[in-house]
């Protein structure tokens, strides 16, 4: 099978494609005939070797596909010939990929499988952020920084969807129009975002901060928080890992909160599928449709992992594969 590898650790120009063999379905894996692959921030990270998961090179990377069950073992819950979106959380970027039974998810058959790769990751992860970690309530006010990227744009529909006042930070004018279209109620720049938010929300601060982005504005997100903000920590696609001083913690009782989706899950596999259950409703009601910033051929693997590289991608990225 066709597959784009990792081949050293030099950014994403060291993704090539080239022949594989498939893999099989040993033990519980249910194996998929990939037709879409989402692309992620860790696979970025992972052609660097700057992720914390580092397999031997080299290696096919890809968290999140969407195709067809070419075989499930006897008692998964998906069949041969089902659609579905999988997190096989490595392998994803080939023809063929086998996913554990617990991370394979039925799709409705109007989703497309392009919008179904891009959910697991994001999507999930933004789910465990807002209801679990951030004990998100209706009525609160979020603020989602990158929210014109994957992670942002889930973000910023899900708390929408979860009854949330949502105001989106991005860096230019086309990231805010893809922040709207997921159903940011305001949009306001990098640079001003403070004050923007205490104005808009009459002094009183956010609840909740969604931050994928850390780096330099970590301190001025902690600054928006009202009484009992919870600040999540997503990520660090700014490169720059922020440091907090407590007594900010201590004087406006609020708090920084981590958000290990993965970390989680491995513990209670069961807890993905408690997930999907969740949204899936809001996915057939179409109330979560992720934005499709751009689609490339597993050839173009290497351009677009490039693209999310230099944060330029408006919305999300996937590969298309059959």
């Amino acid at each position: 099978m066709r597959a784009a590898r990792i081949t050293t650790l030099d950014g994403p120009s060291s993704v090539l494609v080239t022949d594989v063999e498939e893999p099989d379905g040993a033990g519980d894996r249910v194996v998929i005939d990939v037709h879409a692959a989402g692309v992620t921030f860790p696979d970025v990270l992972q052609t660097r070797g700057l992720y914390q998961y580092r397999p031997e090179l080299p290696f096919v990377p890809g968290t999140e596909v969407a195709g067809i069950v070419r075989s499930a073992p006897s008692g998964a819950s998906v069949r041969v010939g089902d659609r579905v979106a999988a997190f096989p959380g490595l392998g994803g970027f080939a023809e063929t990929v086998a996913v554990p039974g617990d991370a394979v998810f039925g799709i409705p058959d109007t989703l497309s499988f392009v919008a179904a790769a891009a959910l697991p990751m994001n999507y999930l992860t933004v789910h465990f952020a807002l209801t679990r970690r951030g004990g998100l309530r209706e009525g609160e006010t979020v603020l989602v920084h990158g929210a014109g990227g994957g992670v942002g744009t889930a973000a910023v529909q899900l708390a929408s969807a979860l009854g949330a006042r949502v105001v989106a930070v991005t860096s230019s004018p086309e990231k805010a129009e893809t922040a709207r279209g997921a159903g940011a109620h305001h949009v306001v720049s990098p640079g001003d975002f403070r004050a923007d938010v205490l104005e808009l929300t009459g002094g009183a601060g956010v609840d909740v901060v969604v931050d994928p982005v850390g780096g330099d504005r970590f301190t001025d997100s902690l600054r928006c928080l009202a009484p009992e903000g919870r600040l999540l920590v997503i990520g660090f696609t700014a490169g720059e890992i922020p440091t907090v001083k407590v007594n900010r913690l201590l004087l406006n009782n609020i708090s920084v909160v981590g958000v290990g989706w993965g970390a989680f899950w491995a513990r209670r596999p069961d807890y993905l599928r408690r997930q999907w259950a969740e949204l899936r409703p809001l996915v057939e009601a179409g109330v979560l449709d992720p934005p499709i910033g751009a689609t490339y051929p597993l050839e173009d693997a290497a351009t677009a992992l490039a693209e999310l590289d230099t944060r330029s991608a408006k919305g999300k990225i996937v590969l298309t594969l059959r």
